[in-house]
């Protein structure tokens, strides 16, 4: 199979593109023939910083396309089926192994496209939002970070559940963009206080709930926005660094701060239902995801580094 490579640490760079063996076929194995490659803000991460387990390693965490073959004993699935499928790596190929429980049926009407940027930006949002965070109608939601995907995801899981959505972007062109998405007020995390301008939009009183995409040095914007007893979610490092926390801005707001790592649950019967709805979702017409760009994947280093520094709106896919 044609796929891309790494091995060792680094920028874009280090990404080469060639022929590989095919991927083994194990008993619990479904092997997808890759369409559409999401690459995934932990796709970058792990290239960057996490060694890696074998060389020529082929990063990846997600792609749709249709079953090529399965292992004697999976049972959902049959050749030429479409699927989307997770793993912690080798998405980036034209044939990607998953166990069956990290294979996810597409609905018919659903572009494989489209199908591919569902299980690690919504579900990501989906947790932090309602398995973790306990959204509730009413309260208000502030994602630092909103025009990425698991940002624009969060962004309409929270309308959608009756929150009032604050999102932050760069510019007043981007926050435009993100509006129809169902966020109700938009703030230039380049020009415009956050935690000023999100206590002026809710009274005085604060978020409920932070969702921080982006990492960096706008924690402590962002405590500073949050209500008393509120929830903060750490979510990525789109800005290049996971926040660091001092003990006494949590202790004098008494913030409950929580991780997400979807991936970890990906498995399970909840997270299996969980995608379902989403994809069913998306499939009506109730979710979107926006292609901010599409490449082959011949163009890997590319794709890497478009992702990493020209803020694309939405997801990023690669062809085989």
């Amino acid at each position: 199979m044609r796929a891309a490579w790494y091995e060792e640490n680094g920028g874009p760079d280090v990404l080469r593109v060639g022929q590989l063996p095919d991927p083994a076929v194990g008993p619990d194995t479904v092997l997808i023939r890759v369409e559409a490659i999401s690459i995934e803000g932990g796709d970058l991460l792990n290239r960057q910083f996490s060694p890696p387990r074998e060389v020529p390693f082929v990063p990846g965490y997600q792609a749709a396309g249709r079953v090529e073959a399965i292992g004697e004993r999976v049972t959902r699935f049959a050749p030429g089926d479409r699927v989307v499928g997770f793993n912690w790596n080798g998405s980036h190929a034209e044939l990607f192994a998953v166990l069956e429980h990290h294979a996810y049926a597409v609905p018919d009407g659903l572009d494989l496209d489209l199908a591919a940027t569902v299980p690690v930006a919504f579900g990501t949002a989906s947790d932090c939002l309602f398995e973790f965070g306990r959204v509730k109608p009413g309260e208000t939601v502030l994602v630092q970070g909103a025009a990425g995907g698991v940002g624009l995801a969060a962004v309409q899981l929270a309308a959608q559940a009756g929150a009032t959505v604050i999102g932050t972007a760069s510019g007043a062109e981007r926050l435009a963009r993100i509006a129809p998405y169902g966020m109700h007020h938009g703030i230039d995390h380049r020009s415009e206080d956050i935690a000023a301008r999100c206590r002026e939009t809710t009274g005085g009183k604060g978020a409920d709930i932070i969702l921080d995409m982006a990492g960096g040095q706008s924690v402590e914007a962002l405590i500073d926005a949050a209500r008393p007893r509120a929830r903060y979610a750490v979510v990525g490092a789109a800005a290049g660094a996971l926040p660091s926390f001092g003990f006494f801005p949590l202790i004098r707001k008494s913030l409950t701060v929580f991780g997400i790592s979807f991936g970890r649950d990906m498995a399970t019967p909840r997270a299996h239902r969980l995608i379902d709805s989403l994809l069913r979702r998306m499939a009506e017409g109730r979710l979107v995801m926006p292609i901010d760009r599409s490449f082959a994947l011949s163009e890997v280093q590319a794709a890497h580094r478009h992702v990493a520094e020209a803020h694309p709106f939405g997801r990023v896919l690669m062809r085989p």
